[in-house]
């Protein structure tokens, strides 16, 4: 029960790596908040766990501070935020992704990032103390051809972490990122351009250990870096890829 009473948003909660991570989170004694686009989901997920469900927008500033206002009343704090919620553009040349697709792509991604440090960064500096998680990318450590947005997206993500973690360190808040290679998530198809066993084995032949990362591999990881057992560890972008950035 590493975090044992917790009090814990992820968005992007309701599939994916989100979900991997709310349920991780929740059979180590976390009080989790599943915040997502897709209420019904969200709604799904957590009545599984006994959890809370907030729809949010996390490019919104109103539907994000909509969100932290649940988590406050339902859970009477925030001690722990992760921000998981990300998209991505058509892996296609760069000059061709149109500027309706970029700018979504850094609202949810990056945008995203300084509207939840906007609301929660303030509660967690009267407490004294906090852990943000942000989940970044392979794709900002080692860029794949084609993606080049989403590629540098991540990119601001992980430098966004590290200064937020010089930043934060003196308060007593902990900010760390993850980078995980693709996985069997919603976006996978996305990311290879189409999901065939020939671009499947070709995508996973850069990978050394030969398989995808999986929402059981981010929740054991995101666990970790979350809780007191990581006390002394903050702004890294630690890589669960399988070997991927090596």
């Amino acid at each position: 029960m590493r975090l044992k009473d917790k009090r814990v948003i992820v968005t992007g909660g309701a599939s994916g790596f989100g979900a991997g991570i709310v349920r991780k989170f929740a059979s180590e004694g976390a009080k989790v908040l599943v915040a997502d686009l897709n209420e019904d989901a969200a709604n799904t997920v957590a009545q599984e766990l006994s959890g809370f469900a907030q729809q949010v927008d996390v490019a919104n500033a109103a539907s994000v501070a909509a969100m932290t206002k649940a988590a406050q009343d339902k859970m009477g704090g925030i001690d722990i935020l992760v921000n998981n919620a990300g998209i991505t553009h058509l892996p296609q040349p760069m000059e061709e992704v149109t500027e309706d697709e970029f700018d979504r792509v850094f609202a949810v991604n990056s945008k995203s990032v300084y509207l939840t440090a906007r609301e929660i960064v303030p509660l967690m500096k009267a407490a004294g103390q906090g852990a943000i998680l942000n989940i970044a990318s392979t794709a900002g450590v080692s860029p794949r051809p084609n993606l080049s947005w989403y590629n540098a997206s991540k990119g601001w993500m992980i430098t966004a972490t590290k200064s937020m973690a010089v930043e934060l360190a003196p308060l007593g808040i902990r900010v760390n990122a993850l980078a995980p290679v693709a996985g069997e998530t919603p976006l996978l198809s996305s990311f290879m351009g189409e999901d065939t066993p020939e671009v499947r084995s070709k995508f996973l032949s850069t990978i050394p250990l030969g398989r995808f990362s999986t929402p059981e591999d981010m929740g054991n990881a995101a666990c970790f870096l979350c809780s007191d057992e990581a006390g002394m560890i903050t702004g890294v972008a630690m890589e669960v890829d399988g070997g991927r950035c090596i």
